[in-house]
Parts: C-alpha cells; sequence; structure tokens
C-alpha cells in the first residue's frame, strides 16, 4: 500500500519515515523544492530527531521512500493521504488557512475513489466536516463518506521526541462516519504501537487536540500569577508548587518569562474560531486571560531586572536563548522577542545569544549577536531558552553584570553568585 504525507516539516517527515518503517511505500509532498531534493539526496533537514539521519537515507535506498513537489500525482498513486500541513494565526490572532486549503486544493485533484484522507494539523472545531471536505468534494467530484473516506486524527507529538511520543501517547481518531473512523483506526494500528482512540466524529478529535494545549496554557498562567504573588510576597514559587504537587489531585506547571512555539500560543485561538456556524457564541474567557497573562510575563520579567539594578537606558543586556523551547532550534512565537522589546522600550542595548543559530541567522530573526570582546560591557543577562549549554555557560566573563535573571528555573544559582552577579528567577521572592 502507498501512503502520501502531505507536508514534510519537522512533523510531517517523521511521521513519513515512521509509516515506511513499517513496510508502506510513502511519498512526501512539500512545495519547497530544496526539502524534495535533500530527502531524495537521503538527507533529513529535520534536525532535531536524531533517528531521520540515518533513516531517511536507508529508506530512500530501500524504495520505500521519496519525495515530490507534485501533490496530486501523488496522491493518485495513494491508498491512504495524511495531511500535516500548518495552519497560521497572525499577529491580529486571525487564522490564515491559505496553505492548507491550497493543499486540499490539489489533493482533490489526485483523490481517487476509495482512498482515506485524514487531516493531521491541529484546527478548530469544525474545520474537517465543514471546510476541507467541501473543497476535497468539490475538486474530486467525489462524495465523502461515499466515495472517499474521510477522517482526523490530531498530532501529539513535540519537537525532539516525535518518534518517542508516538510510541507513548494514545492516537486520537474521528471521521466523518463510522467507516472513516474505522478505516483511519485500522491505518494507524497498522504503523504505530501505542492505543488507538476512536472519538465520536471529526469536530470531537478536533476539540480534543484544542483541549490539550489550552489546558497547558491556562496552567502556566496559573503558575506565573502564582509566581508573581510569591515575588510581591518573599515566598519562593518553585518550592510552594513543589510542595503542592504532591497531593494527586494537584498538577500545577512551572512558571517562567513566557510561551513559545507553534502550539501553545496559537491553539488557544481557534477555540474563538467557530466554522461550526451553529449560531452559538464561543464561552471562553479563561483562555483569552490566560494569552494575556502569559505574553506579559516578559515584560514583567524585564521590571524585575531593572528594580534590581536601576535604569537599563543604554545598558548592553544579553538575553540567552532565542528558540522558543529548550534544545529545540525553532523560533515560533518566541518569548525572546518580547523580552526584546520590552528591553529595547527601556533603551537598553539588546544583544542575543543562541548556541543554535550563527550570528548570520541571529542577524536574520532579528537580532543583535553579541560582538566578541564586549561580555565585560554587558550589566544584566536574562535567561529565556534554557539549553543544556547554558547550564555549563562560562558567566566569569561578564566582569560588570550586575544581576542574572533565570527567567526558566534552570541555572545554578551557587554558580552564578560565584561570579559576583545576583542571581533572581521568577517567582524567587528575592526582595528588591
Amino acid at each position: 500500500m502507498t501512503v502520501a504525507v502531505v507536508g514534510l516539516g519537522k512533523i510531517g517527515l517523521p511521521l513519513a519515515v515512521q509509516y515506511a518503517q513499517h513496510g508502506y511505500r510513502v511519498l512526501g509532498c512539500d512545495s519547497n523544492e530544496r526539502v524534495v531534493a535533500a530527502i531524495n539526496a537521503g538527507h533529513s533537514h529535520v534536525q532535531e530527531e536524531a533517528e531521520l539521519a540515518t533513516a531517511v537515507p536507508r529508506l530512500v535506498k530501500e524504495g520505500l521512500l521519496a519525495a515530490t513537489g507534485e501533490t496530486a500525482r501523488a496522491v493518485q498513486q495513494a491508498d491512504v493521504v495524511v495531511v500535516i500541513v500548518p495552519v497560521w494565526v497572525n499577529e491580529q490572532h486571525e487564522i490564515d488557512f491559505s496553505a492548507l486549503d491550497a493543499a486540499t486544493g490539489s489533493i482533490a485533484q489526485g483523490l481517487r475513489a476509495g482512498t482515506l484522507v485524514i487531516y493531521e494539523t491541529t484546527l478548530p472545531v469544525g474545520t474537517t466536516a465543514r471546510r476541507l471536505r467541501p473543497l476535497l468534494e468539490r475538486g474530486s467530484q467525489l462524495r465523502a463518506g461515499e466515495d472517499f473516506s474521510l477522517a482526523y486524527s490530531p498530532e501529539r507529538v513535540s519537537s525532539g521526541h516525535i518518534f518517542r511520543d508516538l510510541r507513548s501517547y494514545p492516537k486520537i481518531v474521528g471521521g466523518i462516519d463510522e467507516r472513516s473512523t474505522e478505516r483511519a483506526a485500522h491505518f494507524y494500528r497498522s504503523v504505530l504501537e501505542c492505543t488507538v482512540m476512536t472519538m465520536a466524529s471529526c469536530d470531537e478529535a478536533e476539540f480534543v487536540k484544542l483541549i490539550e494545549t489550552t489546558y497547558r496554557d491556562v496552567n502556566i498562567a496559573l503558575a506565573n500569577e502564582y509566581a508573581r504573588y510569591a515575588d510581591q510576597h518573599g515566598l519562593n514559587v518553585f518550592d510552594a508548587i513543589a510542595a503542592a504537587n504532591t497531593q494527586p489531585y494537584a498538577h500545577i506547571h512551572m512558571p517562567g518569562v513566557g510561551v513559545g512555539g507553534h502550539c501553545i500560543p496559537v491553539y488557544p485561538y481557534f477555540l474563538f474560531a467557530n466554522p461550526l456556524d451553529d449560531g452559538y457564541e464561543t464561552p471562553f474567557a479563561l483562555p483569552l486571560l490566560a494569552r494575556q497573562t502569559n505574553d506579559v510575563m516578559a515584560e514583567y520579567t524585564v521590571q524585575r531586572v531593572e528594580r534590581a539594578i536601576g535604569s537599563l537606558d543604554t545598558l548592553p543586556v544579553l538575553i540567552l536563548g532565542v528558540a522558543y523551547r529548550g534544545n529545540v532550534r525553532e523560533t515560533a512565537f518566541s518569548s525572546a522577542k518580547l523580552l526584546q522589546k520590552a528591553l529595547l522600550r527601556r533603551g537598553a542595548q539588546v544583544y542575543a545569544h543562541d548556541p543554535l543559530f550563527s550570528d548570520n541567522e541571529l542577524r536574520q530573526l532579528g537580532y543583535v549577536p553579541l560582538p566578541l570582546g564586549l561580555e565585560s560591557a554587558v550589566y544584566a543577562i536574562i535567561l529565556q531558552g534554557n539549553h543544556h549549554e547554558y547550564e555549563t555557560f562560562d558567566f566569569h566573563r561578564f566582569t560588570r553584570c550586575k544581576v542574572v535573571m533565570d527567567g526558566r528555573h534552570a541555572l545554578n544559582k551557587a554558580v552564578i553568585e560565584a561570579s559576583g552577579m545576583r542571581y533572581l528567577a521568577v517567582g524567587d521572592g528575592s526582595p528588591l
């Protein structure tokens, strides 16, 4: 059997490899010519998943994996089509379906009777059945549920751990009808070792993913409010949370400088979209408040630094880590940008360092790399991305640095203080 995977990004390529490793012939589809050429040459463009470095060349050589820019032609050959094309949210929090709509149009052109189509992209509830189904039907002149099967199954993986997550987390599946659900569940049982859970509909399966991500965002926002309370009252929020979490009904996450990534800062806004068109207004108030709470943590972090050392006007300040998460070479919605803006508003000279990015890449991302020899001028350091490299970072070089703000509670306080600097963390209750 042949599977077409539409979208060969940081999730799509691992999925293609997963299916090929279970004996399917996989045609990966992507609009990026460089990605297609790299895969066909046996090279993985996704660096975060170590398994890809050996799996991609082996599977290409065995004829189980190939890439193409011609989605319609690949779909014509496929028994199963898995779609993992991103949906974006702009600065006004409006949802941009353009890439997914375009991919769906190409899929429709090649769609044959009997094919199973599964969307894995995180979507607002109702999108598969009410937006994508009509696009597929109009473009193919086929009927979903009669001529082809259509289902939704949210991806539930994180960068750097995708193959582990595929093995560990139950796979959620919901189709437009019982037959679609059964076919999708059967497919996933053939390529995954985890439990497959079926839902009553596509809508319900879409809802599952939004519940997961929104829960985390709201939980982190609550932890951030605890952290600010702790700072106001001279308490240590980390010790308090650890103690509270010994009660089995408490599961408080960790506070920090902010929340980044493709998922958590984005998908809560999907709750406010309403493709269901059922006349009901969304009741969600907490997710919006959580988004505002988490986005303001960068400003709060800079305020803490400012209160500790005074005005930041003209002072060199270094941000450690521009990636949205430690040890992941991704910058989507990184809190580093919010920190940078907050510091620039105060007139600081803002520099950035990240071991996962070259100086040229930092410039392209809108940051100023710290020049060699300027370490001794830095007055304050803020850890934003908790990469492993920062656990052994040489802080002694920053001879004029007054304070290190640990925005991820990841540094060794004793090491910082031994370097003659003041250590602060969001929520540690240190007096200013």
